[in-house]
């Protein structure tokens, strides 16, 4: 027979106990889970804004020209080197003219014999026309034909001899204006061809910034926008603007090319880097911290919860972003906003603006 016993009182308050231990955990987990999180706020204000991008680029000339042979030939002669100033119409190399002179001097001596040829036909047919009525009519149209086509011969001969003139003038290069020499390569005895430049002439007397702005800002840069540029290696801030916004982006790179000309003129190296500045807008706005950002929207806090609103922002390589849509001055903007969820009890840390 089977003895049931009642339990006793110490036993009763140990199971209290353990009762009492287990709610109380239970409500410290629950009171965990609803604690506020600690966050940084700021109050969303309209203020001066100033959107700058920020690019580097090259010293280069306003104008230059890449000089080619105009023929293939061997190099006889180089009259011009890198650093050179040189005058319009200068002499900067010439080529072997030997083939070339050649072909001058034989359409010369051919022109030569033309006019003799012209000059006996045009005889010829005065002669014969003189004696028109003892010349048979056949006779004097062939002398008058003669005449023509030794006059018209003269004609083509006297072409090809100024061709060939021309093509004897391809074997010098010239300046084309007045300028300085930047590049040079070209050397005695080598052979050259249409295909390579040979010399680049620039006027280092107008200088600009050639820079490439990437793609995803391009749409924002105009011509006549304000730019402060410094020379590497100097502290000196230069004033200046854009000049020039290519009309396509660059397919290859991804890449807006542009130019910023200096409001005054400076000495520099062509090809020295130059960082600079862009003003590209500058006027009130409201802004966020990038930080603030989550998922194309924001999280304000509202009566110690944070509530997560959409906003659209300006894309730009900045820290703040201007605010378009979304929010409105006076709004509480989380700033730390990873790990925050929607209806997420919070409370603004102390000493957050």
């Amino acid at each position: 027979m089977r003895v049931l016993h009642k339990p006793t009182a110490k036993v009763m308050i140990v199971v209290a106990l353990g009762a009492a231990l287990i709610i109380g955990a239970l409500w410290w987990w629950q009171a965990r889970a609803q604690a506020a999180r600690l966050v940084q706020v700021e109050v969303a204000a309209i203020n001066d804004t100033t959107r700058l991008l920020a690019v580097n680029g090259k010293i280069a000339p306003l104008n230059a020209v890449a000089i080619r042979a105009s023929v293939t030939g061997t190099v006889l002669q180089v009259m011009a080197k890198e650093g050179d100033g040189v005058a319009r119409g200068a002499v900067l190399a010439t080529l072997d003219p030997g083939l070339q002179i050649a072909n001058v001097v034989q359409a010369q001596t051919a022109l030569a014999q033309g006019h003799i040829r012209a000059a006996q036909a045009a005889e010829n047919y005065a002669r014969d026309a003189k004696l028109r009525q003892i010349t048979p009519p056949t006779a004097l149209e062939t002398s008058r034909q003669a005449a023509a086509s030794a006059a018209q011969d003269v004609l083509r001969l006297d072409a090809l001899l100024a061709q060939a003139t021309i093509q004897l003038g391809r074997f010098t290069l010239k300046a084309p204006m007045r300028g300085t020499v930047i590049s040079a390569a070209v050397d005695m005895g080598q052979l050259v061809d249409p295909s390579s430049p040979l010399f680049t002439l620039a006027d280092v007397s107008a200088l600009v910034v050639e820079a490439s702005v990437d793609e995803t800002y391009a749409s924002q840069i105009k011509p006549g926008q304000t730019a402060m540029l410094q020379l590497i290696g100097t502290r000196d801030v230069l004033a200046g603007k854009v000049a020039f916004v290519a009309p396509r982006v660059d397919g290859a790179t991804g890449g807006l090319a542009i130019k910023l000309a200096l409001d005054a003129p400076v000495h520099a190296a062509v090809g020295l880097t130059v960082t600079a500045n862009i003003l590209v807008d500058q006027r009130p706005a409201l802004t966020v911290p990038r930080s603030a950002l989550q998922e194309g929207g924001v999280f304000l806090l509202q009566n110690g919860t944070a509530h997560w609103t959409g906003v659209t922002t300006i894309e730009w390589p900045a820290d703040r972003l201007i605010v378009t849509k979304g929010i409105a001055a006076g709004d509480v903007v989380i700033v730390t906003a990873e790990g925050i969820t929607q209806g997420q009890r919070a409370t603004a840390a102390t000493g957050a603006n």
